[in-house]
């Protein structure tokens, strides 16, 4: 039996009852496997693996220095996470390469899996895992096309497991303070959103060409793993592994895909909104093999109780591109520019919120003397793990919450590589009506031997 038709029946037998005890014993563990474990993989492992009753039992990484520094080396560094001892609490957790391969010998034996790869493979794991009926966490962007945030929604709400967005600031104090604030009408209903990014990409690659030729793969890591599902290409060094690839349109969701889902994330939470009707790019977008260094967005949202219109515009821009400051008005007591962040304009005022900072209400003199709602901050990771023990629904789970505001950011991804004008959705029909040959871009073909049934 060769290799592909193993993991095949593998997979289709493993498919059963969740593995979970937690909710029958107050004393038993979540036994965790995690999916990428390098980067915010690795970070994603080790902030759940701080819960009280996670145990990792599995790690894959198609990287083996990264799987290996993930046993050994990270997990050392925090004091929770060190064995009696001495060594890593994760040292017996089995090892992988191949997603596939874990889910198949593993699968009685999970009850739970993170994810934290490159956003082309989201997906695909994601839905494995959850027809394996595996709860899952895994991190923003939840897709890479449109098509596969319809499918994940789908199959989430099927297996009836417990699924978390990774977008971590939605259970800051932060982002519940906004939340409150928009709520208690302290700004009136809201007519407009305004988001601006401009921190330097760091993950943008030193080689951008691409040749025929290909240069040698560092020791350890499978590239065919690693391509996945998407089309092959040569490896190149300083192009894609281990950070460079968000900025590539085969790998990543580019400046949307990294920060976007944070922002879409708060304005989702703070007003409610469902999917937009329309989103159209202001610039000259971009086209290729890569995602342009900026880019300015429109979209227009169908108005909700906490809004001044039957529809409400966002705009959002990154790489450079100023907010208007006689619309934006930033707090006095913000002394420095804030590079990134979200401006609620509202009928009584406005909410000017940095990036993963709190909210000020402006101008200064209308709120002087107010007084903020006291809150307190959750933890993102920890509210999966016990939703998860207990059965129940995560904050940002991904039919109700986190796929509406993937689909979102990918329609922001859709324009920019068609600028111009106006792209009209259906959120019901999950089409474009005005363009129906862009309708061909909200899914991909999955290359041979990577195949998904209903996915790619």
């Amino acid at each position: 039996m060769n290799r592909r038709r193993f993991l095949q029946q593998s997979l289709s037998a493993s498919v059963s009852a969740p593995a979970i005890l937690s909710a029958r014993s107050p004393n038993s563990m979540l036994q965790v496997a995690s999916v990428g474990v390098g980067g915010m993989g690795g970070n994603t492992m080790m902030s759940v693996a701080q819960h009280e009753k996670v145990r990792i039992v599995a790690m894959c990484d198609v990287d083996a220095g990264a799987l290996a520094r993930a046993r050994e080396g990270q997990a050392s560094r925090r004091r929770e996470l060190v064995a009696e001892d001495g060594g890593s609490r994760f040292k017996d957790a089995q090892t992988f390469a191949d997603y596939r391969e874990l889910i198949s010998k593993m699968g009685d034996r999970i009850d739970g899996v993170t994810i934290g790869t490159p956003d082309h493979m989201h997906a695909a794991i994601a839905v494995a895992a959850l027809r394996a009926k595996k709860p899952v966490y895994l991190q923003k962007p939840l897709t890479h096309h449109i098509h596969e945030a319809r499918v994940l929604a789908a199959e989430a709400k099927k297996a009836g497991v417990t699924t978390q967005m990774g977008t971590q600031g939605h259970s800051s104090i932060e982002t519940s303070l906004a939340v409150d604030l928009i709520k208690a009408g302290a700004i009136g209903k809201v007519k407009e959103i305004i988001c601006w990014e401009n921190k330097a990409a760091s993950w943008w690659p030193k080689v951008t060409e691409r040749k025929a030729a290909a240069d040698p793969i560092p020791t350890g890591l499978d590239w065919n793993l690693w391509l996945g599902v998407a089309r092959e290409v040569p490896f190149l060094d300083k192009a894609y592994h281990p950070s460079m690839w968000r900025s590539w349109v085969d790998f990543g969701v580019g400046m949307m895909g990294d920060m976007g889902c944070h922002y879409f994330d708060v304005v989702f939470a703070c007003l409610g909104l469902g999917a937009p009707t329309r989103v159209r790019c202001l610039d000259e977008g971009s086209k290729g093999d890569l995602y342009a260094m900026r880019r300015r967005l429109e979209y227009s949202f169908p108005g909700t109780a906490l809004t001044a219109g039957d529809t409400v515009k966002l705009t959002w821009s990154d790489g450079g591109y100023p907010y208007d400051a006689k619309v934006v008005i930033k707090p006095s007591a913000l002394t420095r520019e804030a590079p990134s962040g979200i401006f609620f304009v509202g009928e009584n005022g406005g909410i000017f919120k940095p990036h993963s900072q709190r909210p000020w209400l402006v101008p200064d003199e209308k709120f002087a003397g107010f007084k903020y709602p006291a809150n307190r901050p959750g933890n993102h990771y920890f509210n999966w793990v016990d939703a998860a023990m207990s059965g129940g629904k995560a904050v940002t789970d991904f039919p109700t919450y986190g796929c509406p505001v993937t689909e979102a950011v990918l329609l922001g991804v859709l324009a920019e590589r068609n600028p111009g004008g106006w792209i009209e959705w259906d959120p019901v029909a999950g089409k474009v009506t005005n363009q129906p040959e862009l309708n061909a871009q909200l899914a991909r073909q999955y290359r041979d031997g990577w195949k998904v049934e209903g996915l790619g």
